[in-house]
């Protein structure tokens, strides 16, 4: 995924919870998401808990992230 197609998933901003990472149109931190998959939960819990957050962004937000993992050194 393109750094500049991520910022429709996810962006940072000073004047956004203090720069937190949230997702984009929300004031969701993506490290939301974090904590509820590393607790066990289903995306359909966060979504359920985070209704202003969409399933195409949380998606995103995993590939984006698996994508930067799996990149060649």
């Amino acid at each position: 995924m393109k750094k500049g197609a991520l910022s429709a998933v996810f962006h940072s901003d000073p004047e956004i919870m203090g720069g937190t990472p949230v997702f984009t149109g929300t004031r969701v931190p993506v490290q939301n998401l974090v904590d509820y998959l590393e607790g066990g939960e289903t995306i359909d819990d966060f979504l359920a808990g985070f209704p202003t957050v969409k399933r195409e962004q949380v998606i995103a937000f995993i590939e984006a992230a698996k994508e930067t993992l799996l990149a060649p050194a």
